[in-house]
């Protein structure tokens, strides 16, 4: 077979015949961050962005000194963050999430809106609004990123925690398991948390209550 005619050959064939593990998962993010890019920045340089991702994840030295990269993000998450219709969507999107949450079979509305269903059933005592809570907990937004975790169990003071979270505990019995969604009313509001958790985010947390001191 002549040169062409295998360069020609291998042309035809999908690069899909050949991928691996591997390539289906640098494609599957590689989606994710699109998607999530064509919302936030849909006149965004392509060609820059797929530069600075690759000199990024190769330990390249980057075009651009850290001090520069660093106030572009900073002014770029202050206009997002004054972009009214990117408030308005995200609290549509909020609302609705909401609404098929509290359509589940088994689902209880508690005061401030936080949704939660019994994963197991406790029995022990419940904390009081002084007391001190030890808890296993893993935290999700409504798309299923994580954000925080801990499989160690941790103790923290009921009143230093987010509104929903006290909402819970204070009815939550020692040895339960359950599975709450927060509004981001009673999370982070208007506001997030810094890269972490945007603006008008409700927050899905699988929480354990291990231990209570008062």
């Amino acid at each position: 077979m002549s040169r062409a005619l295998a360069a020609a050959f291998c042309l035809c064939i999908s690069p899909l015949a050949f991928a691996t593990p591997q390539d289906d998962l640098a494609y599957s993010l590689g989606a994710r961050l699109g998607e999530r890019l064509r919302e936030e920045v849909p006149d965004l340089a392509l060609p820059e962005l797929i530069e600075g991702l690759r000199q990024a994840y190769a330990g390249q030295p980057l075009r651009l000194d850290e001090a520069r990269i660093e106030r572009l993000l900073e002014e770029h998450e202050a206009r997002m963050a004054q972009d009214p219709q990117r408030h308005a969507k995200a609290q549509q999107d909020e609302q609705r999430f909401l609404a098929e949450e509290r359509a589940k079979p088994g689902v209880r509305v508690l005061e401030g809106g936080v949704l939660i269903s019994e994963v197991r059933p406790g029995s022990g005592a419940k904390p009081t609004a002084r007391s001190r809570v030890q808890v296993r907990y893993s935290g999700h937004l409504a798309d299923g990123s994580l954000f925080d975790e801990s499989q160690t169990p941790q103790w923290f003071r009921l009143d230093s925690l987010i509104a929903g979270w006290r909402s819970a505990l204070l009815q939550m019995p020692v040895g339960a398991h359950w599975r709450l969604v927060v509004p981001s009313a009673q999370a982070y509001g208007a506001e997030g948390a810094g890269d972490l958790i945007p603006p008008y985010s409700p927050l899905v947390f699988d929480l354990e209550l291990l231990g209570v001191a008062n």
